[in-house]
């Protein structure tokens, strides 16, 4: 297994992040088959694990602190999830419920999850959120410091832009996205320069890409994860949900064999007409894809 520097953190963490959502009752039925994926996942390699206090209403951190809990594993693992509130009492309320669920006295990297509503920025700032995590970090709770989106790179510029020292920040990382609404273009080099962790997901397109682009170009899968990996980014989280696609997915980086680039220029030409519209990032162009959670905090059905 590969593994890179995630920022400035000092922390080295496998390229490939096991998914949080993936691991739920949503995705995964039974609990116990969940657990053998998590266990696995260490065995190959893999020390970035990923989660969400929202994620399966917190069936997918329950499960990983059951998985976690078991013979001094939690001790082998960067544990990243995330806050989905803004205001100072419900992020710490968020803090707790993901410390107790995920049986740990601490989160490695705790992140403002969604920065999706043009307000999100302002309402972490203003509300106290913020205040909370510098809390949760003062108190050994929360190491490190950081924030997840989707929808469009001008947001986490906005977030970056705010007197705060983030240390990691989550975007999509995928072949569409060097054309529309570019996070890679846009938002990755300002981390880079400031030496901000970049985590990259959605490299499938949120399964839109699977669907559309990889059926009509006959690329393999795999294809599009070694683009995502070639890029610019200190770890992917990919969505796991069987034994096959692990040792699939995670066999890419043991070793990783980037793509040069002209395999690059290739996958882009390819993907080119497909992308400018957002067809196939359907996360950035619609609302299918924004959390009920945050949906009802900002008045959404």
């Amino acid at each position: 297994m590969e593994y890179r520097k995630l920022g400035l953190t000092n922390e080295s963490v496998s390229v490939v992040c096991l998914g949080g959502w993936h691991i739920g009752n949503g995705s995964i039925p039974e609990e116990q088959d969940a657990i053998r994926l998590m266990h696995r996942a260490l065995d190959m390699g893999i020390n970035f694990f990923d989660n969400a206090w929202d994620y399966n209403d917190g069936d997918s951190e329950e499960r990983m602190g059951k998985a976690l809990a078991q013979d001094g594993k939690r001790e082998k693992v960067f544990l990243m999830t995330k806050n989905c509130e803004r205001d100072f009492e419900g992020s710490m309320r968020n803090l707790e419920d993901s410390l107790r669920r995920l049986r740990t006295d601490h989160i490695d990297l705790w992140q403002f999850h969604e920065i999706n509503y043009d307000n999100d920025p302002e309402w972490v700032f203003t509300r106290g959120g913020i205040d909370a995590a510098i809390k949760a970090r003062e108190q050994g709770k929360v190491r490190f410091i950081g924030f997840t989106g989707h929808k469009d790179p001008r947001l986490h510029l906005e977030m970056l832009s705010r007197p705060f020292l983030w240390d990691a920040c989550q975007m999509p990382i995928n072949v569409m996205d060097a054309t529309y609404r570019s996070f890679q273009k846009q938002v990755v080099p300002v981390c880079k320069e400031r030496g901000i962790g970049v985590i990259g997901m959605k490299a499938l397109g949120g399964g839109a890409l699977t669907a559309k682009f990889l059926e009509k170009t006959s690329l393999p899968a795999s294809e599009c994860y070694r683009y995502a990996l070639s890029q610019n980014v200190d770890s992917l989280v990919m969505g796991i949900r069987t034994m096959e696609q692990l040792e699939a997915d995670a066999g890419l980086a043991i070793p990783l064999v980037t793509m040069g680039s002209d395999e690059q220029d290739r996958m882009l030409d390819l993907a080119r007409e497909w992308a400018g519209d957002g067809r196939c990032e359907m996360f950035k162009s619609t609302l299918d894809f924004e959390g009920p959670h945050h949906r009802k905090q900002h008045g959404f059905a």
